[in-house]
């Protein structure tokens, strides 16, 4: 028998299930902080992309195909190739430090589901408003929502290719963003650009939220 009641065969077990793992995840005196993000913004911003080129577990996503029966209320001429749609969340993961993991929400962009947005921003420290700036108005309900709620935000202007390239100061001065707010230019495939805007939104909310 090994020590602590253990014998040879648990020793083995446990030493193979911590191989791989890091220092500071066998450290049985620190549990990393989870918190929960919420990414929102209008239809086919990309908040789906957002989750996905980021998560490190595979992402929860429930899309489903668009038919015939959204023509003319779902607006498809800056994203025409765009075929599903979010019609509850997107959920994911990422550990962006040895002790701080963010649960990413992604909320359904369309209008008639706007009414899953109380359940999905309850408990959140902040959000991510994304934006196209071919269609900067499909973020306008998000912004007004996070302000009028008090929760702390950011924008990420989500650049798509060959559009116009414009400053955060533009957008800003276009959305009338206040300044204290943050506003990033990103590219939701590109997972360096969206660990940025996250770690811009958790350093922004530990800003202004008080303890």
């Amino acid at each position: 028998m090994a020590a602590g009641g253990l014998d040879e065969g648990d020793v083995a077990c446990l030493l193979a299930t911590e191989e791989g793992l890091q220092s500071w995840q066998l450290d049985r005196s620190r549990a990393p902080i989870a918190t929960k993000v919420v990414v929102a913004g209008g239809f086919g911003v990309g908040k789906t992309t957002f989750v996905g080129s980021v998560s490190e577990i595979t992402p929860l996503q429930t899309e489903a195909l668009m038919t015939q029966a959204s023509a003319g209320v779902d607006d498809l001429a800056a994203t025409p190739q765009k075929t599903t749609t979010t019609v509850a969340m997107d959920f994911g993961r990422v550990t962006l430090d040895s002790d701080l993991v963010l649960y990413l929400f992604g909320t359904p962009g369309q209008q008639r589901f706007w009414f899953m947005w109380d359940d999905l921003v309850r408990g959140a420290i902040g959000a991510i408003v994304m934006a196209d700036t071919r269609r900067l108005e499909d973020c306008w309900p998000a912004l007004d929502y996070f302000e009028s709620g008090g929760l702390p935000y950011v924008v990420a202007v989500n650049h798509f290719e060959g559009t116009e390239r414009f400053t955060a100061e533009d957008v800003r001065d276009a959305l009338s963003v206040p300044p204290h707010v943050p506003i990033v230019i990103m590219d939701a495939r590109r997972r360096v650009t969206v660990v940025d805007a996250l770690l811009t939104l958790v350093a922004y909310a530990l800003d202004v939220t008080p303890e």
